[in-house]
């Protein structure tokens, strides 16, 4: 077999040495468009993790990259002048030259032919070998041909970044975060061998054009980042190497082949240098490529189908992390205004795969830290969880952070509840849940989601509900919200007597059911409907009202830009768009007593082309707290059907954690949230103030009291014909923690520290 390898870089280099190793009679040659010893950038970073994988696939490899690697378990994040170390991390850095020097010396002993100074571009090199593999970086000149048949796209990140050296000696991975006078500012560094580091500076393109980077040569920005940074340079100048700013490029390609050509790389895909080494991920996938073309032998196109189904997972998984890392350094200056130590906390727990507990078993001493600021920041009189700390919405108290969000159920008769919600809400609330915002209810019989959801619109609906709300106050702790909706077009048509509204004439579904462009006079019949829903809320014993304003449903559908097509005062600019749902919202602040909490809840991003934007969902934000909303319920999607969710866990909270720090309200956040670390993690990283579960509460009613077990926090009450089992649940939960974290640090991967 022929296999011509287009880049020398660390990925192309490791898959030709596994490759030949396996198969010496494999004939590879390398095509490096660059001298052998030429290197652009610094330094490159591995896990303990990653260790492990190198020293089992190429042994020599290892021992020749070990003995130059600069070890390190600490990581520090520093704030104008204030740091704080974290230990137990694991990583090392390695000089990305001698890197290359070593790994080119082992495809020299295995007999891999070495080509610099030597570019190939043409695609006609694919008559001449059986398989190309183009790892030929960022700018692939292969790839750039093949967009088409690859499906590649590029988009530029918004933030600016120079990678430089310093000679300035570091014991630690170290963020150095600045406020200066233009804007926040952070250093990536870390050493990579003796009296050498990386440093990656990065900043917002507002802050950059403010410092005038924009008008400085090299040798310039070189010398105001000296200025900038001279109390963290201690004196030491910075190195240059094609240090130019730049915009973070992300590249994604829907197919990794075309016929015998194949990517590697960062050819194939980037994921942004705050999470993780682009080097890393190159040569994790190398070992992919040469595993599966070793395991099919002649037969490129299974070979290459093996490479993409091992890797094409775990590659997207770490796209997105690193996207959700990047976002975060995108708004630095809306983070860095948070006291420090939750500052540093967001730091580490910014792309949602490092949480409280993780935390916790590295450095205990940082996470009391975290905790007890946050006490001290919310004049809590103990040191409890997160999440089993009260708030205040108003004049209203919750006992804890934990809310229930009550999934349609399909069971009322004529809007009518009954004893199947007085034990769904119930037996929740006895469970100890902070809050439950029911499921949504009907604010007249034409709204109503399916014939068999609740309502709000008659009196006998209003005593039904004054019965379960009347269990839960003589019986819990729990409070209970009304979350009063219209289905709009969302409605089922031959249910209906009357037509289905909307703010445009847009079906939801092609159902070929239109529904009403409202009018004047539609829309004071409904205001006056979400009224009186209102109203009786409040007769029926809600404590707290919310008003539905999401998921494409009537009040959404004048807000998302994608269902209000209208050309008159209610549609176009987003201040026209918030006009009636905002009106809907006066109506219901006036007639309610000031002390009875209302929440919005909105979708701030419909997951399609052309929908609600972020500056408009800030705005809706701003505009309902304006009236008097006490809390924005954050949601995402349903807008469409057409939406494509870029889900994973936790994946809302970067939206609400937008609308809570940008419009200054606090937030409910929800979505893909499963256990109480990831609910503590949210709330000490400033994401929300609440948390929201549906799903995971419909079949573990306990999951409060187990989440209180878990945490050990005895001062959780229960009520009292319960209090018998608090005590053997205590000890099961505590034992069971115990043993998973024994096990998680078991797993560990060794570290590779030079003895």
């Amino acid at each position: 077999m022929r296999i011509a390898v287009i880049g020398g870089g660390p990925g192309g280099l490791y898959f030709s040495i596994l490759t030949k190793k396996a198969n010496p009679d494999c004939h590879i040659e390398v095509y490096e468009r660059n001298k052998a010893d030429d290197s652009f950038g610094f330094g490159v970073v591995f896990s303990d993790e990653t260790l492990s994988e190198f020293l089992t696939r190429d042994p020599k490899s290892y021992e020749l990259i070990r003995t130059h690697f600069a070890y390190w378990d600490d990581l520090d994040i520093a704030r104008d002048g204030k740091k704080v170390r974290i230990t137990g991390n694991g990583f090392c850095g390695c000089s990305r030259k001698k890197l290359l020097q070593l790994l080119q010396q082992r495809c020299k002993e295995e007999g891999v032919q070495l080509h610099f100074e030597t570019e190939q571009t043409d695609l006609s090199i694919q008559a001449e070998y059986d398989i190309v593999v183009a790892a030929d970086g960022i700018g692939s000149k292969i790839r750039e041909q093949l967009q088409k048949e690859l499906g590649t796209q590029v988009k530029l990140k918004s933030n600016k970044f120079v990678w430089m050296g310093s000679t300035r000696p570091l014991d630690a991975f170290t963020y150095w975060f600045k406020q200066t006078q233009n804007g926040a500012m952070v250093a990536h560094s870390y050493q990579y061998e003796k009296g050498k580091s990386t440093w990656i500076f990065e900043c917002s393109p507002e802050t950059w054009k403010k410092w005038g980077f924009d008008q400085l040569n090299e040798d310039e920005s070189q010398q105001l980042l000296e200025e900038i940074y001279k109390d963290e340079l201690e004196g030491h100048k910075l190195i240059q190497n094609k240090s130019y700013w730049r915009q973070f490029p992300h590249v994604t390609n829907a197919n990794w082949h075309h016929k015998n050509i194949v990517l590697l790389g960062d050819a194939k895909a980037t994921a942004h240098f705050s999470i993780g080494s682009g080097t890393k991920l190159a040569m994790e996938s190398a070992i992919a490529l040469s595993d599966a073309i070793i395991q099919f032998g002649d037969q490129p196109k299974l070979a290459f189908e093996k490479y993409e189904e091992s890797r094409r997972q775990r590659v997207e998984m770490i796209q997105h992390a690193a996207n959700v890392s990047l976002h975060w350094f995108e708004n630095m200056d809306r983070h860095i205004r948070h006291p420090f130590y939750q500052f540093a906390f967001g730091v580490m727990t910014r792309a949602k795969k490092v949480t409280f507990e993780n935390l916790q078993l590295r450095d205990s001493s940082f996470t009391k830290k975290v905790l007890q600021e946050f006490i001290e920041q919310n004049n809590y009189p103990e040191l409890a969880p997160p999440a089993f700390t009260s708030f205040k919405l108003g004049a209203l108290s919750l006992s804890n952070r934990i809310v229930m969000f009550g999934l349609p159920q399909n069971k009322a008769k004529q809007g009518l509840v009954n004893d199947w919600h007085l034990t769904h809400y119930g037996s929740r609330a006895c469970q100890g849940l902070g809050l439950i915002i029911t499921e949504p209810i009907a604010v007249n019989k034409d709204g109503a989601c399916g014939i068999n959801a609740p309502g709000l619109y008659e009196k006998e609906q209003t005593k039904c509900w004054r019965r379960i709300t009347d269990f839960i106050h003589q019986n819990s702790n729990c409070k209970i919200a009304a979350q009063l909706a219209h289905a709009g077009r969302k409605a089922s048509p031959q249910e209906n007597e009357a037509p289905l509204f909307s703010a445009s004439p847009i079906p939801f579904l092609n159902t070929g059911v239109h529904p009403k462009q409202m009018d004047e006079k539609d829309m004071e019949f409904v205001r006056n409907d979400f009224v009186r829903a209102a109203k009786n809320a409040v007769d029926a014993g809600f404590d707290m009202v919310e008003i539905k304003a999401d998921e494409g449903q009537l009040l959404a559908s004048f807000l998302s830009p994608l269902t209000n097509l209208r050309t008159d005062k209610y549609g176009g600019k987003v201040e026209n768009r918030l006009r009636f749902p905002l009106a809907v919202f006066n109506a219901i602040r006036k007639e309610l007593d000031q002390k009875t909490p209302i929440s919005v809840r909105i979708s701030v991003e419909d997951w399609a082309e052309g929908g609600i934007s972020a500056v408009d969902a800030e705005m809706i934000a701003r505009a309902f707290k304006n009236a008097g909303a006490d809390i924005i319920n954050v949601t995402t999607g349903n807008t469409v059907s057409h939406q494509k969710v870029d889900g994973g866990r936790m994946y809302q909270t970067p939206y609400s954690e937008e609308i809570r720090n940008k419009a200054n309200i606090a937030t409910i956040t929800s979505g893909k949230i499963t256990d109480i670390d990831q609910i503590n993690t949210i709330i000490l990283n400033g994401r929300a103030d609440l948390v929201g579960l549906g799903k995971p509460l419909l079949l573990h009613p306990g999951f409060v009291n187990h989440a209180a077990a878990h945490e050990n926090y005895k001062e959780h009450k229960v009520p009292q014909p319960y209090e018998t089992a608090k005590g053997s649940l205590f000890q099961e939960k505590t034992k069971e923690r115990r043993q998973i974290e024994q096990m998680k640090k078991a797993l560990k991967p060794e570290s590779h520290k030079k003895s």
